[in-house]
C-alpha cells in the first residue's frame, strides 16, 4: 500500500468559523432531558467557575490540569476512558492492538471530519505526534513517548506506532494521555507551538465540543460538536461556558449566588467544609490521584552541580534533611483540613506497586518528623548550617491554601536553626517558564496523572531525559523504569516498581508529602458531576447537565 503523505493536505472545505461570543448565563431552569450520557439532550447554557489556568491548548507546548481540561473537550485521542471509567478504550479508533511485540497497529473510523471539514486521517495522526517529538517543548508532555520510536501511516485509515521496546505495558493509556490529542495538520505548525488562536480561527476540533469564544485564562464558549464520533458521545448540554478567577473566594461567592452552576479547582479547604453545609449546592469528591511535591534542581539547589561550592554529598545532605523536616501530617490537617492526606510514597496511595519508602528513611519512622536525624545528616556532609535554601511556589495554580501550605513548609525548615528559607511565589505562565530554566533551586509541583498506572509516577520524573528538567539521572533507575514498562507478568512488574521507589528515595531529587482527591462544588439541579470526576482523573463537560 502506498504511504499517505504528511504534507500538507489541500482544505476538504474552506468555511471559516464564525466566531461569537455566548452569553453567561444564570441559573434556571432546564429544557434538557436530562438524559444519560450521549442522551444529546438541550437545555440552557451551563456556566463552570474554575480558578485554573491556562497555558497553551497546544498539545505540544503544556502539560498541566487548566490546559488538559481543555483539550478534553475539544480534541480526538485515539484511545480515551468513559465516563466513571478507569479503562482505556478506542475513542475515534475503530480497533487498536499490538501486532507484534513493538507495533502497535491503529485503526480508524471512517469518514472521520474536523469541524472545518477538513478530513481527518491517519496523516493527522502521524502528524501529531512527529510534531510533538520535534518540538518536544520544556513544558510539553513529549517526555511521555520515550518508547516511541516512529509512526507509519500506510493508508487513510492505519496507524502504526514502532516502538524501542516491546511489550510496553502503558503505551496504550499513553495514547490517552496528555501527549494523545490529534490535531490538525492544515491548522498547526509541523515545528512550532501554534498560537491558541490560531487554533480557535481554525476550527480545527473534533471532540465533544468545539470553541466558539475564547479569552484566555478569561473565558471559553464551548458548543457540542455534532459530528464527533469519538466514546464519549453525544454531550448532554449543548453550550458549556467556562469563567476563570483570579480569585478563589469570588469563585466561591458565585457558586453560592447562582452565578455558576458547577465550580471546579480549586476552593481552599475552609471554603469546601463551609460549602458543605449548603443546601443549595452539592459537594462531589471524586477519585484522589493528584499528589504535592518539591522539586530540587539538581544544578542551582545549594551546593549543585553549577554552583561555586558544588558538592553532591553535601547536595544529597540537604535533601535528606529537609525529608527528615517535612510534617506530613502537619500540612494535611492545619492547611488542608484532611482534603488532603500524608504520602510517603512516590507513586499515589491505591495504586498498584506503591511503596511507603519515605516513611521507612526519612523523619521518625512512623511518618513524622525527626529534627535530630536532619542535624545529624548535615553534620556528617560537612554542612554549615542554617542552610539558605531558595523555596518557589506557585500562588495562583495549586489552589488558595498554597501560601499557607509553603508558609507551614518554611517554617518547619527554620524552626530547628538548620535552614534559612527564601519563600517566594510567581504566578504560573512566569512560573511554569522559570522552572525549567534553572531560575528556582527547589520549588514546588503538583502532579494530575495521565493514567491510572503507576509508572505515569515514574517515567515522568526519574527517567534520564525527563519532565522535570531537574537534570537528575540514575541509568540503573533509567534502565529499571524501562524494565517494568516491557514486563507482563503482574508480579515481576509490581517487585520492579517498589524497586525504583526505593532507589530514588535515595536519590531524592523530589519529596512527595500530600495526596489529595477531586472536588466540584455544584448548584442543585446540575447532574453528572460524580462522572465527570471519573477514575482517569479527567473532567469532561460532556455529562453534565441540569436535572
Amino acid at each position: 500500500m502506498t504511504p499517505v503523505s504528511t504534507g500538507r493536505r489541500v482544505r476538504t472545505a474552506t468555511a471559516g468559523l464564525a466566531v461569537t461570543a455566548l452569553a453567561l448565563t444564570a441559573c434556571g431552569g432546564s429544557d434538557g432531558d436530562g438524559g444519560g450520557s450521549g442522551s444529546g439532550g438541550s437545555g440552557d447554557a451551563l456556566t463552570i467557575g474554575t480558578s485554573d489556568k491556562i497555558t497553551t491548548i497546544d498539545p505540544a507546548g503544556s502539560y498541566d490540569n487548566g490546559s488538559f481540561a481543555v483539550m478534553n473537550q475539544v480534541f480526538p485521542f485515539l484511545m480515551n476512558t468513559d465516563y466513571g471509567s478507569p479503562d482505556v478504550e478506542p475513542d475515534i479508533a475503530e480497533s487498536a492492538e499490538f501486532t507484534s511485540p513493538t507495533q502497535y497497529t491503529v485503526t480508524l473510523k471512517s469518514g472521520l471530519k474536523w469541524a472545518n471539514g477538513n478530513d481527518l486521517t491517519s496523516s493527522d495522526v502521524k502528524f501529531s505526534f512527529d510534531r510533538m517529538v520535534a518540538i518536544n517543548d520544556p513544558n510539553g508532555p513529549a517526555a511521555l513517548l520515550a518508547n516511541l520510536a516512529s509512526v507509519d501511516a500506510p493508508d487513510e485509515t492505519t496507524v502504526v506506532f514502532n516502538l524501542n521496546s516491546g511489550n510496553d505495558q502503558t503505551f496504550p493509556q499513553i495514547l490517552s494521555s496528555p501527549v494523545g490529542p490529534i490535531v490538525d495538520e492544515d491548522v498547526f505548525s509541523a515545528t512550532e507551538l501554534t498560537p491558541d488562536q490560531e487554533i480557535v480561527d481554525g476550527n480545527a476540533f473534533h471532540g465533544p465540543y468545539t470553541i466558539t469564544n475564547y479569552d484566555q485564562n478569561n473565558l471559553i464558549s464551548y458548543e457540542a460538536y455534532p459530528d464527533y464520533q469519538g466514546l464519549l458521545g453525544a454531550p448532554k448540554t449543548e453550550q458549556v461556558n467556562v469563567r476563570y478567577y483570579a480569585d478563589a473566594s469570588n469563585l466561591k461567592l458565585d457558586i453560592e449566588e447562582g452565578n455558576i452552576d458547577v465550580a471546579f479547582r480549586s476552593l481552599s479547604a475552609t471554603d469546601i467544609d463551609d460549602l458543605r453545609g449548603n443546601d443549595e449546592v452539592e459537594v462531589v469528591d471524586g477519585p484522589g490521584g493528584e499528589i504535592r511535591y518539591i522539586v530540587f534542581n539538581f544544578n542551582t539547589q545549594p551546593f549543585g552541580a553549577t554552583q561555586p561550592d558544588a558538592d553532591p554529598a553535601k547536595a544529597l545532605a540537604v535533601r535528606q534533611a529537609v525529608a527528615h523536616l517535612i510534617d506530613r501530617n502537619e500540612l494535611a490537617e492545619q492547611v488542608y483540613r484532611g482534603t488532603y492526606t500524608p504520602l510517603y510514597s512516590f507513586v499515589a496511595e491505591g495504586l498498584t506497586g506503591a511503596a511507603t519508602p519515605l516513611r521507612d528513611l526519612y523523619g521518625d519512622g512512623n511518618g513524622g518528623p525527626d529534627a535530630d536525624k536532619a542535624a545529624q545528616v548535615l553534620q556528617q556532609a560537612g554542612v554549615t548550617t542554617p542552610v539558605q535554601l531558595s523555596l518557589q511556589y506557585s500562588n495562583d495554580h495549586y489552589g488558595p491554601s498554597s501560601g499557607d501550605e509553603y508558609a507551614l513548609i518554611k517554617d518547619q525548615l527554620e524552626s530547628t536553626g538548620l535552614f534559612q528559607v527564601d519563600l517566594q511565589t510567581t504566578e504560573w505562565v512566569q512560573y511554569s517558564e522559570d522552572r525549567v530554566a534553572d531560575v528556582y533551586p527547589a520549588y514546588q509541583l503538583g502532579w494530575f496523572p495521565d493514567y491510572s498506572d503507576a509508572d505515569n509516577y515514574l517515567s515522568p520524573f526519574f527517567r534520564t531525559e525527563n519532565f522535570l528538567g531537574n537534570h537528575y539521572t540514575n541509568q540503573q533507575v533509567n534502565d529499571m523504569i524501562l524494565q517494568q514498562l516491557a514486563t507482563p507478568d503482574p508480579a515481576q512488574r509490581t517487585a520492579l516498581i517498589e524497586q525504583i521507589q526505593q532507589m530514588v528515595a535515595q536519590d531524592l531529587s523530589t519529596v512527595p508529602y500530600l495526596q489529595g482527591a477531586q472536588v466540584a462544588v455544584v448548584r442543585t439541579g446540575v447532574e453528572g458531576a460524580s462522572d465527570t470526576l471519573d477514575a482517569s482523573f479527567k473532567f469532561r463537560y460532556g455529562a453534565l447537565s441540569r436535572g
